[in-house]
């Protein structure tokens, strides 16, 4: 049994699908692809049986069948091929693939594909739509904020709170939190549920810039369909934090400045804070920021001034300089606003330009100032 396939065309399609597969397997079937030929189809699929996705290719195919492929073997030939066509022949006595390509003949020894593990289908599931540049932005913003504290497994995931037409998706570790919202989504369902942070990472790298999004969950798995694509992963069963608890309601004092100027000089005092606590000092009064940091262990200091807008009585409070960093580049507005209450109540973060498709809020747990 044969099919005929272009080398580019699959390997692109393997590099997706390979994502699923973990890097410590509990079954040796699971480090192998799916491939299931049937009507000039090849379906791809690939699994570590909390997140599987399912991929599909058309070939040149003289019957239907479905074999087990060894994924890494199989992704190294292809990357080490020009683009071309090449042929697979499937020995459905001893699962032996034999690739033919314009340079020779590969043989691998497959596994058969009865054996590898099912992946789960959408039963008894609430579906709702979203163009796929929401959903992108949405796991662009809020996933970096995850925590990876296996202790806390709510947390290692993005919460995802589906209200018909709007869908909110908050991300924290405890230190930062991140909050979006957009009234895009298409469905009459009220939900609420914990996405893993491999399978969003996965769907980031497998999303296309502008298509529909299927997206159908019920209390176990969501299901994500797109073009051919397939994605379905386990959901976190646990308790999300009351976030709205943490967010201070009552900012009196505002604070609007370049994002690209704040982020370009907290890079440059970060270079001098302690390391353990990347602690930078903002100094805030009428018209002027002073950013500063110091090492004591090492005598080292560093201090910069720059211009901004602030209304509210002069403040003095300090940040952990990688959470904003990284927070300021996730935003993509030219200003952004930051709202205080006290020096040892959380920040808050927004862009200024307001977008009516979504927003976005982030906040920023201060630390305690050195003495």
């Amino acid at each position: 049994m044969k099919f005929s396939v272009s080398s580019t065309e699959l390997l692109k399609q393997l590099s997706i699908a390979s994502g699923a597969i973990g890097s410590n397997p509990v079954l040796p079937i699971l480090e192998d692809f799916l491939f299931k030929v049937e009507n000039k189809k090849l379906t791809i699929a690939a699994t570590d049986l909390e997140t599987s996705i399912s991929t599909a290719i058309e070939v040149l195919a003289d019957d239907d069948f479905t074999v087990a492929v060894p994924a890494r073997i199989l992704l190294d030939t292809l990357k080490a091929l020009p683009q071309q066509p090449v042929t697979f022949s499937v020995n459905t006595d001893n699962w032996g693939i034999e690739i033919t390509s314009s340079y020779g003949k590969y043989k691998l020894a497959g596994e058969n594909g009865a054996d590898f593990p099912n992946i789960p289908e959408p039963d008894a599931v609430d579906t709702v739509k979203l163009n796929s540049q929401f959903l992108l932005e949405a796991i662009n913003k809020t996933v970096f904020a995850t925590s990876s504290d296996e202790l806390r497994p709510a947390m290692t995931g993005v919460y995802f709170q589906v209200d018909n037409n709007k869908l909110t998706c908050v991300a924290t570790d405890a230190h930062k939190l991140v909050k979006y919202s957009t009234h895009q989504l298409a469905g009459e369902v009220t939900s609420t549920f914990i996405l893993p942070k491999k399978a969003l990472n996965l769907l980031k790298n497998a999303l296309p810039a502008n298509d529909a999004v299927k997206i159908s969950f019920n209390k176990a798995n969501a299901f994500f369909s797109f073009g051919s694509m397939h994605l379905v992963c386990r959901l976190i069963d646990a308790r999300y934090p009351d976030y709205n608890a943490v967010i201070p309601v009552d900012n009196p004092n505002h604070m609007l400045l370049s994002r690209r100027d704040f982020q370009d000089s907290l890079k440059r005092i970060a270079i001098y804070a302690n390391k353990t606590t990347n602690q930078v000092v903002l100094d805030i009064s009428d018209k002027s920021l002073t950013v500063s940091a110091q090492d004591l262990d090492f005598s080292n200091e560093a201090t910069e001034q720059m211009a901004c807008t602030y209304e509210g009585n002069a403040m003095r409070i300090a940040f952990n300089a990688k959470f904003l960093v990284e927070m300021l580049g996730v935003l993509d507005t030219d200003e952004v606003k930051m709202e205080f209450s006290t020096p040892s109540r959380a920040g808050i973060l927004t862009p200024v330009e307001e977008n009516n498709d979504r927003d976005i809020l982030m906040l920023v747990m201060p630390v305690m100032l050195n003495n």
